[in-house]
């Protein structure tokens, strides 16, 4: 164990395999300046800007109240407190990530480290000497994955790197290996097998012949996962030749235009088969029919004295079968057969230390394919070939060949717990590894790395695994540890991993809900883990945990406690209750961790009364226990109650403010009176199916900021009173005197700069008493917990049934129960309606249910509450805003709809045994998808008179007790349980009887709702088209379910330090800094790499924002390598139909036209097309804008009337989404004039160039730069069509036959520049001509803000709200020299807007 803690933070970096092409450098942990470089894939894409050199990482000595590191990757929103310290990210420690210091430790050290490069030449076998060039922080190991990745060395797997003769430790960094200089000579030597290092071979070997093929990737295995981009782009975008030869095409005789059917505006077909485009030379070079294990394995002891270690049998594709022997020096052909066993060598014989070159001697067309696929692997970019972190499914796939895979077929029979590469030969003690990687140290940048970087890498691992063994355990092929007991109560551990189901085990949640509180517990139970886990704090741990959905049964998968399982649970908790609070015991130890937590988490400590009502403190829910494990470490778990219970959905006995005792009866009318809430919202509030309902985070940290405004505004009220006096006296300053009047005038508002100097005013009004009486009022008044200062906190036991509290604190408990309805109370008065705001001003874009949920979550809303979001947007006050067919209503139902159907179908499994699950799943969807009205699940005969004998194994498969009630469903019960589960669970009454008067109703589309339900549920469907719309047959058949897969929710560890290097970027560019952002997001991305390895969504959202930054400083060939990895990893970590991978299409669209590859971007525009229709179907703002794009495409190759159609269809979207009198309206009128005057239709032209002037005049008047504009194409258009007419009629007065007339009338196509500004202005990169005097002003304007925040931060301990922070998403127009640029973001991507002289655009949100 002492030597896998020592090497665990190496290991971990080392499993991820690195793919990095000859002659460029390898992964690399090097620091230069301050940075680190990271472990990147390194291939000839790659170009990372160097930051300044010897710039030191400094140490913010100033720690914040909060610290929100949140990612919501698809908004391009990384949220918390930024540190800049010079311009430099300051890399310090913040509550929000608490650990215990001392002053000493306070100071952490200042580490610039020095990247040092060289280049050392590499001698292999039978290969070439060739150079390689290397880092000084590198490990040797990396050198090891370089050459198994590289063509004409990948089949090398068993060798050392020797220097003089000296072999190299892997764990050794090479700055520490003496003699090892620019120029040395490290020689690849063969060494003896062992049997893990031949089948380590073995499985190398196999992986090298399947890593073209789609099959892991389509059946979710190994973390492979789809990607369609080179198939759209037939091959690779920046390619150097293929970029010359695409430019050269650039107009509509060289380029094939014409979108597909389905995808053009108005289109009522969509099939699915393009969802996964097949290349047209996708078939593969096969070089063996099989490669297996032979049944004459293990060897005998006599050929085990002789170095046999095992035996493979190989048919090649001549037909010759034959067996080879792995022994210690390599692989040589035997003379056994399939029924005579001879290990002799065969003759000829032939050893090699590789199984490649021995297969390449017995087959020459193995030689030539292998040769031709390694080719074929090396050409392809290297982000479609590394595993992803965590594993991707496709929802839908086409039906693969199954073929003989000996390496598979080990990896199901084995579970790989005998031959993992981490520690061979013993399974993983994952509580020991989670709990170690936590304790590495933390004191500087490397250190933090290395720590990170294991800590995520043991995450993988341990999720990878759990997952495993959740689908073992429901499947049945795990052993309980109580076999006795009924299925449902059963417990298994498997792998060091402790599994239990989400049932209520001996009623332990009956008073709270029964199974349904039991399943929500699992859930609220990870989110306290989560949070828990980022905060960090030294000393108290928590257990590794993921959540895993499967065939409708929930398994909780736990890291276990060291001796857990020894003793009895009562004598095993030394903190908090078993028992919901009737036992009560606390710990000195667990206080003082715990305190710790409770200021970022906002939880108030506490006492109750134990069972003797002996007072007891607690500094968390009683449900919270705290075990000392035999390791000595002090475990937390059961954090179902991290955050305040949501008393809009408590039992009304529970939920009352001023809750009687048990027994005591409390009217309605008490209750009514004591909600602190309109009368209009008292609706709301109702029963739960369970009652463990909690709060989140994120409300939290709203409700926290928005309270600290009400806190400044009654001190600023009460100063206005005092300095009203002291202006009599003359006693007050002029300044103070303007700041207090201007707040007591108006109710304060968030904004920075009145926040800020407000808050210095009353910081400097402290001192006396009187002002401290001001801050004591203040401080009572928004429920503080201190008299002296602001600090919101949440008793989470107020509202617990089975707790009791001391009399003296009985006020206290009134005040938290209060608060707590304050809480409850401003979810449903802010921010559900914040939500409606933002989506119909369009700051918010969901696309699908998965967006729909992060928008919700970002604000703090739970989903419980689609049924009032539903209900809202039905009352007249926004009835009357969202228009007719709004995108927002039509989402929200159909989400309602889609959870309401997976709840029902999480219990339909339940009663299904294996064999009826492909025929009960398509028999579901059939009743809730299909128009046939009388479907039938025909259950073949043999299975029904096979299941009285499966009957007799109860406890060996949770659904053995299986009946076939399901096969009696019908559509109509469907949609009426339906119906009845969106009352109930969302309190929203759904009106419909089918699908199809859903689809009617609501807006719906169907093949929309089956991917979202797929999504949800698990279920992977055959690739092919369903004709749902049929009432004579149904959609699916039995054939058509190929999986069900699991939904698994667990911890995703974060880079702390590169989230902070992220958002100072994002700061410098909103400020105008654009190359200082470039190179701090550069420093995050190579963070991020030496934290998450290769693929991460927040690495995808570095390399967007890098891209458009490059585009921005002129750099397009740059940004058109940046999006295409970003495009990449979206389709790898995210999904290729994921709503954030349509949005990085259409940028790599962009930056395609703008490089001349005019086909390719129209092929990508109409990729992100169709997946958007898949999605959301083409009535979304967001559709507009892409049909913007296509259109001005299309019209920038003389194709006018598909132009036309697309942009039609934008201006419609236009016109539902942002009004008549919309900017972006008048400038989808102004696209569509200029289309139609290129076409000499002046007549349309001159009507929609009228509405554009119109607009514009009305918006801006008459003097405006628009209004100018557009004017003077009025004015050019109304010639061209006064000079059409005099044309016809010279024709008509003249005859036919005269032609000079017509060549007077000469219609210019568009360029291309004047095409690529209109696309930049569509996708929101606007080019803004500012002469010296007006970059003065907005200099002078920005150092004004940025003073103003400087004595926000300085002036008081208090945290601001988050609002008085611009965020990365907020409105900010602020430029620091020519160069630079200001960025206001309209949807969930960057919008940027940046000065050049020479252009000028103009886009509504930037007005």
């Amino acid at each position: 164990m002492l030597l896998h803690t020592r090497n665990v933070a190496s290991m971990s970096a080392l499993s991820m395999r690195r793919n990095v092409k000859p002659g460029t450098s390898p992964p690399a942990l090097a620091a230069s300046g301050g940075r680190l470089t990271s472990p990147r894939v390194a291939d000839n894409h790659s170009s990372m800007p160097a930051a300044k050199e010897g710039v030191p990482l400094q140490k913010n000595g100033t720690a914040t109240n909060q610290d929100t590191t949140t990612s919501h990757v698809n908004g391009d929103t990384l949220k918390g407190e930024n540190g800049l310290i010079n311009g430099i990210a300051a890399i310090g420690d913040s509550q929000e990530h608490a650990r215990p210091i001392d002053e000493a430790a306070d100071e952490q050290e200042v580490v610039v480290i020095q990247e040092t490069g060289f280049t050392v030449k590499i001698h292999a076998p039978g290969v070439e000497p060739f150079d390689l060039q290397v880092s000084s922080q590198e490990m040797v190991q990396e050198i090891h994955q370089v050459l198994m990745d590289r063509e004409d060395t990948c089949h090398r797997t068993c060798f050392s790197l020797q220097l003089d003769g000296n072999v190299l430790d892997n764990f050794a960094e090479l700055k520490s290996i003496t003699g090892l200089c620019e120029g040395a000579v490290i020689k690849v030597v063969e060494e003896p097998y062992t049997v893990r290092e031949a089948r380590i071979h073995v499985r190398h070997v196999r992986d090298l012949l399947k890593s073209l093929d789609p099959s892991d990737a389509y059946n979710g295995v190994d973390c492979s996962s789809l990607v369609f981009l080179h198939v759209i782009t037939e091959g690779d975008i920046t390619d150097g030749s293929l970029l010359d030869t695409r430019r050269r095409k650039r107009r509509s005789d060289s380029i094939d235009c014409t979108p597909p059917e389905y995808i053009l505006p108005g289109s009522k077909e969509l099939p699915l088969l393009p969802l996964q485009p097949q290349a047209q030379d996708n078939r593969l070079p096969q070089s063996l029919k099989v490669m297996t294990l032979s049944g004459w394995n293990p060897p005998p002891g006599s050929r085990k004295m002789k170095g046999d270690l095992l035996y493979l049998y190989v048919v090649t594709m001549e037909d010759r079968h034959v067996s080879i022997t792995a022994a210690t020096r390599g692989f040589y052909v035997n003379q056994s057969t399939t029924e005579t066993f001879n290990p002799k060598p065969a003759i000829p014989s032939f050893l090699s230390h590789s199984l490649v070159e021995l297969l390449g001697q017995i087959s020459p067309i193995f030689k030539k394919n292998f040769s031709a696929l390694q080719r074929k692997r090396t050409l392809r970019h290297p982000f479609e070939r590394v595993p992803t972190p965590f594993q991707v499914y496709s929802w839908i796939a086409p039906q693969t060949e199954h073929t003989i895979d000996c390496v598979r077929a080990e990896d199901a029979y084995t579970s790989r717990l005998g031959y993992e590469e981490h520690i061979p030969g013993q399974t993983r003690d994952w509580n020991e590894e989670i709990q170690t990687t936590r304790e590495l140290p933390k004191k500087n940048l490397p250190e933090r790395l290395v720590r990170e970087r294991a800590i995520f890498k043991v995450q993988s691992d341990f999720v990878a695994a759990a997952t495993r063994g959740a689908m073992a355990v429901v499947d049945g092929n795990v052993m309980a540890i109580n076999p006795g007991e009924d299925s449902k109560m059963q417990m298994f551990i498997w792998n060091n991993i402790f599994f239990s189901l989400g049932f209520d085990v001996k009623d332990h949640y009956k008073e709270f809900g029964g199974d349904s509180a039991a399943y929500a517990a699992t859930a609220l139970d990870l989110a306290g883990v989560r949070a828990y886990s980022a905060l960090d704090t030294e000393g108290l741990y928590t257990l590794g945990t993921a959540v895993i959905d499967y065939r409708g049964y929930r398994v909780t998968a736990q890291s276990i406690i060291p001796g857990i399982l020894e003793r009895e649970q009562e004598h095993s908790v030394v903190y908090g209750s078993i028992d919901f609070g009737k036992t009560v015991v606390s710990h000195p130890k667990y206080l003082e961790l715990l305190e710790k937590t409770a200021v970022p988490l906002k939880i108030l400590r506490h006492k109750v009364l134990n069972e003797n009502a002996e007072a007891v403190e607690l500094c968390s829910a009683v449900e919270c226990k705290g075990i000392v494990g035999n390791d000595g470490r002090y475990y937390i778990l059961d954090l179902l109650r991290t955050f305040p219970p949501d008393v809009n959905f408590l039992p009304v006995a529970m939920s009352a403010p001023g809750a009687k005792p048990p027994g005591k009866e409390v009217t309605k009318a008490e209750v009514h009176r004591s909600l602190p809430v309109e009368p209009e919202m008292l609706e709301f509030a109702r029963n739960h199916r369970h009652s463990l309902c909690c709060l989140r985070q994120e409300l939290l940290e709203a409700f926290v900021d928005h309270r600290y405004l009400r806190f400044m505004e009654h001190a600023a009220l009460q100063l206005v009173e005092r300095e009203a006096y002291a202006l009599e006296q003359g006693g007050s300053s002029v300044e103070t005197q303007r700041l207090l009047v201007e707040a007591g005038a108006h109710e304060l508002q968030p904004d920075v700069g009145l926040s800020g100097q407000l808050l210095a005013a009353v910081a400097e009004a402290q001192g006396d008493e009187k002002s401290k009486d001001v801050i004591r009022k203040a401080c009572s008044a928004i429920g503080s917990v201190s008299e002296s200062s602001f600090d919101i906190r949440f008793n989470l036991d107020v509202f617990s049934p089975g707790v009791r509290f001391p009399e003296e604190s009985e006020p206290e408990v009134q005040t938290q129960r209060q608060l707590i309805h304050d809480v409850a109370s401003f979810l449903l008065s802010r921010q559900i309606p914040g939500l409606v705001h933002d989506c119909l001003e369009h700051s918010s874009l969901p696309m699908d249910g998965a967006t729909l949920t992060e928008a919700l979550h970002q604000r703090g809303i739970n989903l419980r509450y689609l049924g009032i979001l539903a209900r809202l947007l039905e009352r007249p006050h926004f009835v009357s805003r969202v228009q007719q067919g709004h995108f927002l209503p039509r989402m929200v139902v159909s989400e309602i709809i889609l959870r309401s159907a997976k709840h029902i179908f999480k219990a339909y499994l339940q009663g299904v045994e294996m064999s009826g699950l492909s025929v009960a799943v398509s028999h579901y969807l059939n009743c809730l998808f299909s128009s046939f009205p009388n479907p039938v699940a025909h259950l073949p005969v043999d299975e029904l008179t096979a299941r009285r004998r499966r009957n007799r194994r109860r406890n060996r498969n949770l659904a053995s007790n299986d009946n076939t009630v399901w096969a009696s469903l019908t559509p109509s019960d469907l949609w009426k349980q339906i119906c009845s589960e969106s009352l109930e669970y969302f309190g929203y009454t759904l009106h419909c009887d089918g699908v199809e008067q859903a689809v009617e109703k609501h807006g719906l589309q169907k093949v929309s709702l089956l991917r979202e339900f797929c999504l949800k549920s698990g279920v992977q469907l055959l690739l092919r088209e369903f004709n749902m719309d049929s009432r004579q047959r149904p959609a699916f058949i039995e054939e058509d379910i190929l999986n069900i897969f699991p939904i698994v929710k667990h911890v995703h560890p974060k880079a702390t330090d590169a989230f902070h290097f992220f958002q100072s970027g994002q700061v410098k560019v909103k400020q105008g800094f654009l190359k200082e952002g470039y190179e701090l997001i550069s420093e995050a991305l190579n963070l991020f790499n030496n934290v998450y390895g290769a693929m991460h969504p927040e690495i995808c959202t570095c390399l967007r924002l890098l891209a458009r930054l490059n585009y921005i400083l002129g750099d397009h060939v740059e940004a058109l390598g940046n999006q295409q990895k970003a495009l990449l990893m979206s389709e790898r970590v995210l999904g290729y139909n994921h709503p954030n991978t349509i949005m990085e299409y259409t940028h790599l669209a962009l930056y395609c036209f703008a490089n001349g590859q005019i086909s390719v971007a129209l092929k990508l525009l109409y990729r992100a097309r169709y997946l958007m229709l898949t999605v959301c179907g083409e009535n979304h703002p967001e559709t507009a804008a892409l049909d913007s794009n296509i259109g001005l495409v299309l019209h920038g190759v003389t194709e006018y009337d598909l132009s036309l159609r697309f942009l039609e269809k934008a201006l419609e979207n236009n016109v539902r989404y942002h009004g008549l009198k919309s900017l972006k309206v008048a400038l989808s009128h102004h696209l569509l004039g200029r289309v139609y005057s290129s076409k000499a239709e002046f007549r349309s032209a001159l009507q929609h160039e009228k509405e554009t002037y119109t607009i514009y005049k009305n918006q801006f008047g008459e003097s405006h730069e628009n209004t100018r504009e557009s004017s003077e194409f009025l004015r050019k258009l109304t010639q061209q069509a006064v000079a059409l007419q005099r044309t016809m009629n010279d024709l008509y007065s003249n005859g036919m036959g005269s032609n000079a007339s017509l060549t007077q009338l000469q219609i210019a196509p568009p360029t291309l520049t004047s095409i690529l500004e209109q696309m930049n202005m569509i996708n929101g990169i606007l080019f803004i001509p500012l002469s010296p005097s007006d970059l003065e002003k907005l200099r002078a304007e920005m150092q004004r803000r940025q003073s103003l925040q400087d004595a926000l931060f300085q002036s008081t301990s208090i945290t601001l709200c988050s609002s008085t922070n611009p965020s990365p998403s907020s409105p900010m127009s602020i430029l620091s020299k020519p160069h630079g640029t200001a960025t206001s973001t309209t949807d969930a991507h960057t919008t940027t807007t940046t000065t050049k002289a020479s252009a000028t655009a103009f886009q509504e949100d930037a007005s």
